[in-house]
């Protein structure tokens, strides 16, 4: 793995075929097996300069944001597979109904196609794939052309390691990713701009093929004035700069109180030259713009801002450079707040109050990907039950999406399903809902056979709840329910009651035990 093969586009008439064999062999069901899924996922590959050469990434920054988050959620998945795939009995099942053995079964969706992204070419890619071989589908992947290194040892690795038949990797752009739109799939994962996928989604909808979209959003950060600015300084200075900022779910504004933004500017001064001491041009800590493109793109955003550089704001278009730059800005109709930045920006927003800041947020984005509340526990509480977000991280910068076995997912127009852990497997399979009925309880639902005369009676004694609660949705209960449960509201509740009073009785027979033997 030491040399990275070239990019080259797949043919597009390829496609089709390569799509027939994926569903050919899921129909002959040779991914089932949990055995087969387990030997997939025990491949170990290095990519670190594939991504040295697409984004400027560090070593460091690879393993810890590509490769070793691959690694841990594969040994993750591996050592629970078996126990998330087995049939689950299912819940709240009238006694009744026992006889019926209801459960759940995990099956997997079918054929799949997971489209990636380029700011995490490794991650975005391999870590919804995994929940594809987990779940037991075939699955073909379409890494991001606009990482080629990556996508072409992505593609060498899946040709080399996995088994041919269930999963491949083809290149292209968009006619070839058109080209697979045209194919049907049992579900679409889809990482990128909300743009693309609503593309996506209306092609989708064509055959009802189900997807799942991990976009984006204009991601608030919120600083109160009684929070810790010193840290809010460095751990939002940290989420904006890894892999220079083309990270989607790093704040893309912060809305800060009047009276501490002073001080917060010089918190974000003495971290960035901390972080950098010889600039971030010269670190090799520091990541680069993906392509010519998107340079232009945030070019274009600063250029067309009225707001004021406070620092940073050094471009180099040959080296793909962008300084880290933060800009306050007084209009929330600015163009940095128009659209996700998608880049090494930090825009600032002043403003009188949390109750401005909560507004300001609910106006420019009501559903973003994440929200990062700094303050008091009032605050962020509060906060929180103002603003909704797919995930949010109190006091920091988007931890709770660094958590490789933590569901991750967004809301509204920042994305639908989720993945990770346990809910990537969750991602790719269907929960089948099964029952058998056996011979003997004939009789015992004979009812339901015409004729109905008489029966409708009976049919409501055996079916029919009791509501706990009166018209005006008070709690009512019975004094032997109470009794019985021992003042418990719950089933559970009671279990445990006489759980403890069992182990408090066998304790008391025990002291007394022991005093008779003295």
């Amino acid at each position: 793995m030491s040399t990275i093969p070239d990019f080259k586009h797949t043919p597009i008439e390829e496609l089709s075929k390569i799509s027939g064999k994926l569903r050919a062999t899921y129909n002959q069901h040779k991914t089932k097996p949990i055995e087969f899924r387990l030997i997939q996922l025990h491949n170990e590959v290095a990519l670190v300069e594939a991504c040295k050469r697409d984004l400027g990434k560090s070593t460091f920054e690879t393993y810890l944001t590509e490769i070793a988050w691959c690694e841990n959620d594969i040994i993750f998945v591996c050592n629970n597979l078996a126990k998330w795939a087995k049939d689950e009995s299912a819940a709240d099942i009238p006694i009744t109904l026992w006889a019926l053995g209801p459960k759940i079964r995990k099956d997997p969706l079918g054929c799949v196609l997971i489209i990636g992204a380029y700011n995490f070419p490794v991650q975005l890619s391999i870590g919804p794939f995994i929940g594809a071989i987990a779940g037991g589908n075939t699955a073909l992947l379409k890494p991001s052309e606009n990482a080629p290194n990556v996508s072409a040892v992505l593609e060498r690795i899946i040709h080399e390691y996995l088994d041919p038949e269930c999963f491949d990797c083809v290149q292209g752009a968009i006619p070839e990713t058109t080209a697979l739109l045209e194919e049907k799939w049992d579900k679409i994962f889809y990482t990128g701009s909300a743009n693309v996928g609503k593309i996506i989604s209306k092609k989708a909808a064509e055959t009802l093929t189900p997807v799942a979209l991990e976009l984006g959003g204009m991601n608030p950060a919120i600083i109160t004035k009684n929070a810790d600015i010193r840290l809010a300084a460095r751990r939002l200075l940290w989420g904006k700069f890894l892999n220079a900022g083309q990270v989607c779910i790093s704040q893309n504004y912060i809305a800060i109180d009047k009276e501490v933004l002073s001080s917060f500017l010089t918190e974000l001064k003495k971290a960035m030259e901390e972080f950098y001491p010889n600039g971030a041009k010269a670190s090799p800590d520091y990541g680069r713009i993906v392509n010519e493109r998107q340079w232009k793109r945030l070019k274009s955003l600063i250029d067309n801002s009225k707001g004021k550089i406070l620092m940073g704001g050094t471009m180099d278009e040959a080296e793909r450079f962008l300084e880290p730059t933060v800009i306050q800005v007084n209009d929330p109709a600015d163009s940095l707040l128009a659209e996700e930045t998608f880049g090494p920006i930090i825009t600032i927003l002043p403003v009188d109050d949390l109750d401005q800041a909560i507004r300001l947020a609910n106006e420019i984005h009501s559903t973003p990907l994440g929200a990062y509340p700094f303050g008091n526990k009032a605050e962020t509480d509060k906060i929180l039950m103002s603003i909704r977000s797919g995930g949010a991280s109190v006091n920091d910068s988007y931890f709770h999406g660094s958590i490789p076995t933590l569901s991750f997912g967004g809301v509204g127009d920042s994305g639908s399903g989720a993945y990770r852990g346990k809910a990537s497997f969750d991602c790719f399979t269907h929960r089948r809902s099964i029952t058998t009925t056996p011979g003997w309880i004939e009789s015992l639902i004979s009812i339901r056979y015409p004729p109905y005369a008489g029966k409708l009676e009976k049919m409501l004694k055996m079916q029919e709840l009791k509501a706990n609660f009166d018209r005006d949705g008070k709690a009512k209960g019975s004094w032997v329910g109470t009794l019985l449960s021992l003042g418990a509201g719950s089933k559970n509740g009671a279990v445990a009651r006489y759980a403890l009073v069992l182990l408090a009785a066998i304790g008391y027979r025990q002291y007394l035990n022991g005093r008779a033997k003295l």
